[in-house]
């Protein structure tokens, strides 16, 4: 409708006779498109106006004149950023000159195959449920020849949908967007349903999540009291993806050779299509694209896993918030070219989305903080810590395990678990600063107040914050099962002997079975990892999958600290 007000209207080809609305789904999949051109032009309108004399090296005030020549420059990614200014200066390398706009440096976008039905009203489309909740179904008008002349070439066709299990009876469904895929038509189905309301302030326990490298995830629950003072709950959990981390490493390789040979076999052709490599390039194109579907997948997949597993940690603590960094000015420099592209290339934007998505139907809010210093200070005194190596190598450098130079504290674990302490012991102190981004509508606290900051301080449990563990009844009675527990069917026959039975978890009859990634120098406490050869999962080397390789931390049966309650991790 805001395009009709401008002024920018279609028509169909002549002769061709369709519906008021079709002009609409058109109409509208061309506004999603004008807009996305109009935020990169703008980006690239306001780095190209404030280009210092040397790229590569800009001063704070050059970086704050950029963000304000961009649209709602201070709520953008660094990364959105930078990114621009590495393809200006690519353009900038092979031209001799700067861009004049963002045409210059993109080709025209391509307009998706799909079909935009919640632009229509209940002439063109219409969906309702059934008398199966796991069903419903679509009513559109579709034409009954390719030409349409009139609208009596046009018919009312029933599309039975089958819901997937995690839409709820009572949601209300709205109109899909339909699209092709693999030759099959999606829907792609929205739906409203209640949830409870997240609150800004007043919370009591925060599930506080930090992000790494092997370890995608760390998180756990820290307690606010009465009186002011913060205590973790348990020692935290532990999500880890290294394989599928290392899996998505191999397909970036791969993805950047065959652009490299495709922009190869580009150069040799020179524009003429009666070349012997045209087939050549067509084909690595298409494997480009599928190399790029698989990516997507599996970032998609990995995710909705750390999100869920999340979320999970948050409901189990009984959290009513969940405070994260803030990504904005998260980058990855001074690691080396290897290790900066991995962390690069991790999809923490999704994780956060789906992260909101999964935490707003339990009614938990999720908040980021300010991500400064978080790694940096001892979590019970604020102490600039001392990075190692290792616990049993003190004095080798490194930064996975952090020690307190405070003698009076002399806190020391791994990094990790010392800063998602401090960002749950940030987000609680600064609750009361939460605002509502007006850009996004999420909940942000946006800067760190001294005289706050220095009540962040995380305190070990005492006895008065210790669980009461005296006796006070009978023991209750202990399962009568035998133990270990059997199987109810025997065992598949081996190589060499009749079935039997054998105990529970010990599934594999060959001679070798591939690693867990947990077993692989990944166990709970940080320990030196050998240095002789190189290490190479054996389980990733082969591909042994997704849910081979993440998986989160095992139970914990000692605690840590006395009359604690752990946070163990689940993956579903």
């Amino acid at each position: 409708m805001a395009l009709r007000r401008l002024g920018w209207t279609v028509a169909p080809a002549q002769g061709i006779g369709v519906n008021d609305r079709i002009v609409r789904m058109a109409q509208e999949q061309a506004g999603r498109t004008l807009r996305s051109v109009k935020w990169r032009t703008d980006l690239t309108a306001g780095v190209i106006g404030t280009w210092p004399a040397e790229a590569g090296r800009r001063t704070p005030q050059e970086w704050d004149a950029v963000r304000e020549a961009v649209p709602d420059g201070r709520h953008l990614p660094s990364s959105s950023i930078t990114s621009r200014i590495r393809q200006i200066a690519t353009f900038a390398k092979k031209h001799g000159r700067l861009p004049v706009d963002v045409f210059e440096l993109e080709a025209a976008p391509r307009s998706a195959r799909i079909l935009l039905l919640s632009a229509c009203d209940v002439q063109q489309a219409s969906i309702a449920r059934g008398d199966d909740p796991g069903r419903a179904v679509l009513r559109l008008q579709l034409p009954t020849r390719p030409d349409p002349r009139s609208y009596r070439d046009w018919t009312w066709v029933a599309c039975p949908l089958t819901l997937p299990p995690t839409v709820p009876p009572g949601a209300v469904l709205h109109l899909p967007a339909l699209r092709i895929h693999q030759g099959r038509v999606r829907a792609d189905l929205a739906y409203t349903h209640a949830v409870p309301t997240a609150r800004r302030t007043g919370h009591t326990i925060a599930l506080g999540v930090d992000w790494g490298l092997n370890t995608l995830l760390s998180a756990g629950p820290v307690r606010l009291h009465n009186n002011g003072r913060l205590t973790p709950l348990g020692a935290g959990a532990m999500f880890r993806a290294a394989g599928v981390l290392a899996k998505q490493h191999r397909l970036r390789r791969e993805s950047e050779y065959l652009h490299a040979k495709t922009g190869h076999y580009q150069r040799l052709i020179a524009g003429d299509d009666t070349h012997p490599l045209t087939g050549r390039q067509q084909v690595l194109a298409e494997e480009i694209r599928h190399v790029s579907n698989r990516r997507s997948r599996l970032n998609d997949a990995l995710a909705w896993a750390a999100a869920r597993w999340a979320v999970d940690q948050a409901i189990t603590a009984g959290a009513s918030v969940i405070y994260v960094e803030d990504l904005r000015s998260m980058e990855a420099r001074g690691m080396g070219r290897t290790l900066n592209t991995r962390l690069s290339q991790q999809v923490r934007g999704q994780i956060v989305e789906r992260m909101r998505h999964l935490a707003a139907e339990a009614g938990i809010a999720v908040v980021t903080v300010p991500a400064r210093g978080t790694s940096r200070h001892c979590p019970h005194c604020l102490v600039p810590l001392r990075h190692r190596k290792a616990p049993d190598r003190p004095t080798a450098p490194g930064w996975k395990w952090a020690i307190c130079p405070n003698p009076e504290c002399g806190w020391q674990g791994d990094r990790d678990t010392g800063a998602w302490q401090r960002i749950a012991a940030r987000g609680l102190a600064h609750q009361t600063k939460t605002v509502v981004d007006r850009a996004s509508g999420t909940l942000v606290i946006r800067s760190v107040a001294d005289k706050l900051e220095a009540r962040a301080v995380v305190a070990p449990a005492t006895a008065d914050t210790r669980r009461d563990r005296s006796k006070t009844g009978s023991t209750r009675p202990r399962s009568t099962r035998p133990a270990p527990r059997r199987r109810r069917a025997p065992s598949p026959t081996g190589p060499s002997g009749p079935a039997g039975k054998r105990p529970e978890g010990h599934a594999h009859t060959g001679p070798r079975r591939l690693p867990r990634a947990a077993h692989r120098h990944q166990g709970v406490t940080t320990i030196s990892t050998p240095t002789i050869g190189r290490h190479r999962p054996r389980g990733a080397a082969l591909g042994a999958g997704f849910h081979l390789h993440a998986h989160a931390t095992p139970p914990r049966w000692a605690y840590p600290i006395p009359g604690t309650m752990p946070c163990t991790g689940s993956l579903s």
